[in-house]
C-alpha cells in the first residue's frame, strides 16, 4: 500500500510539472510561446473574368473566377480587390467565403475604368488573439468599363403587360364612347345612396359626408371626391342639408368646387352654401372627436365614410351607428375595413371604392379604365393558372423567358 501511495505521489509530480510546457505547445502550427505562427499561403485563383454587368444603370461590374486549388484545404475566404490602376494600388471590394467563385462589384461608376485581382485568403488566430493571414493572388485583369443599359431586358415581361393593359382600356374607353352598355357588377353601398338620402329627406335631418383624413395626392381621397359630387347632386335635387367636415385645406377646397358644381347641374346654385363644406382640423382625433360632437347634436339620418380612414374609423363609425344613423362607408385600407363591417350598413370593399365613382358616373373615360383594368387582372389569372401547369410537367419558364 506505501508502494502504490508513493507511485501515485510521484506520478502527479511528474504531471504537474510537464504542464507548462504542454500548455506552450499547445498553439496554432504546434509553435512554442507567444511566436507568431508562420502559416503557409493557399495558391491564387488560376484565372479571373470580369465583364460588364447586364440589364443595369452601369453602376455593377460581374466578377468570377476558378477556385484555388487549396479552396478545401487552406482557403476561409476570398478577397475581391479592385484599382483604377493595373499597378495599384489596388483595394477590397467585397469578399466571399470559400467555395464561391463569383461576385457582383456595386461599387463603380458609369465611365470609369477598373482593375481587379482576386486574392485566396487564409486567416487564423494566433496565441495573442491577433489575426494572421496566408494570401495568394491571381493576375490582374482590366481594363473594364461599366456600361449603362437603356433597357432591362429582363422586364420585357413587365413591358408586355402594361401594353396589354393599355391596349384593353383604350379599347373599352372606344366601347363606351361609342354607345356600348358595358356590365359592372351591381355594389350594394352604391345602390343604397339614394335610399339614404331620401330617409334623411323624409326625416328632415343632415347628411353628413367624411372624406377621410388623407390629402388630395391620395387616390382615396380623390375617389371620395368622385363620390361627393354624385351624394351632393341627389341632396340639391331632394333639398337635403348636406355637411362635408374635412381635414385637410386643399380637400375643402376640392370638395366645396365639387358639391358647387354638383348644385349647378342640377339648377340650383342658389341653394349652395358656403360652410356645407368646411375645415375642421388636421389632427386626427381632434377631427374625430370634433365629428362626434357634430354628429351627437345634429343627429344626422345619414352618414357616408368615403377615403383614407385609419384609428379613427371605429370611433366614427360607432357614433354614427348610437345616432341611428343609416351609415356607406368605403376605404382602401385593409386594416379598418372590418370596422366599418361591424357598425355600418354597408362597406365599399378595397377596390370597390375607385369602382364606385364608374358605376355612378357611367362616365366613358372611367367606365372603360375600369373594364379595361379587369380584363387585364383575368388575362394575368388565366397566365399563371398556365405557367402553374407549365410548372406541374416540369417545364421551366422563368429559363424560356429569360433574355439575357
Amino acid at each position: 500500500m506505501d508502494r502504490l501511495k508513493t507511485l501515485l505521489f510521484l506520478t502527479s509530480v511528474v504531471i504537474l510539472l510537464c504542464l507548462p510546457a504542454l500548455s506552450q505547445t499547445d498553439t496554432p502550427l504546434g509553435l512554442v510561446g507567444d511566436a507568431k505562427p508562420v502559416i503557409e499561403s493557399p495558391a491564387g485563383p488560376p484565372s479571373v473574368e470580369a465583364k460588364d454587368t447586364k440589364n443595369d444603370d452601369g453602376s455593377a461590374i460581374d466578377v468570377s473566377w476558378q477556385l484555388s486549388a487549396d479552396d478545401q484545404r487552406l482557403v476561409t475566404k476570398y478577397q475581391v480587390l479592385r484599382s483604377r490602376s493595373a499597378a495599384g494600388p489596388f483595394e477590397v471590394a467585397g469578399e466571399t467565403t470559400k467555395g464561391q467563385h463569383t461576385y457582383t462589384d456595386n461599387g463603380v461608376k458609369v465611365g470609369d475604368s477598373y482593375f481587379y485581382k482576386i486574392a485566396a485568403v487564409y486567416e487564423i488566430k494566433s496565441a495573442d488573439s491577433t489575426s494572421v493571414t496566408g494570401k495568394g493572388e491571381s493576375q490582374v485583369i482590366g481594363p473594364i468599363k461599366p456600361i449603362a443599359q437603356w433597357f432591362n431586358m429582363r422586364r420585357l415581361n413587365v413591358l408586355f403587360w402594361l401594353l396589354v393593359t393599355c391596349a384593353a382600356i383604350l379599347f373599352y374607353i372606344m366601347q363606351a364612347k361609342s354607345g356600348k352598355e358595358l356590365y359592372v357588377r351591381k355594389i350594394a353601398g352604391i345602390d343604397a345612396v339614394d335610399d339614404a338620402i331620401g330617409r334623411a329627406t323624409e326625416m328632415g335631418r343632415k347628411v353628413f359626408f367624411v372624406p377621410g383624413i388623407q390629402d388630395m395626392d391620395d387616390v382615396a381621397t380623390i375617389a371620395a371626391i368622385t363620390i361627393l359630387g354624385r351624394v351632393a347632386r341627389i341632396c340639391a335635387t331632394n333639398d337635403t342639408m348636406l355637411d362635408v367636415p374635412v381635414s385637410k385645406s386643399l380637400v375643402m377646397v376640392t370638395a366645396r368646387e365639387s358639391v358647387r358644381e354638383a348644385y349647378s347641374r342640377v339648377g340650383r346654385p342658389d341653394a349652395f352654401k358656403e360652410d356645407q363644406v368646411h375645415y375642421v382640423t388636421d389632427d386626427q382625433f381632434g377631427y374625430a372627436a370634433a365629428i362626434d360632437g357634430m354628429v351627437m347634436r345634429d343627429k344626422p339620418a345619414a352618414m357616408f365614410y368615403m377615403g383614407g380612414f385609419f384609428a379613427e374609423a371605429l370611433i366614427l363609425a360607432e357614433t354614427g351607428n348610437n345616432a341611428g344613423a343609416i351609415q356607406i362607408a368605403g376605404t382602401n385600407q385593409p386594416a379598418q375595413i372590418p370596422f366599418f363591417v361591424a357598425a355600418c350598413d354597408y362597406t365599399l370593399i378595397g377596390e370597390e371604392l375607385f369602382a364606385a365613382s364608374a358605376y355612378l358616373e357611367r362616365e366613358p373615360r372611367l367606365l372603360g379604365s375600369l373594364k379595361g383594368q379587369d380584363f387585364a387582372k383575368g388575362l394575368f389569372l388565366l397566365a399563371i393558372f398556365l405557367l402553374l401547369i407549365l410548372a406541374m410537367f416540369g417545364i421551366n419558364w422563368v429559363t424560356i423567358m429569360d433574355v439575357s
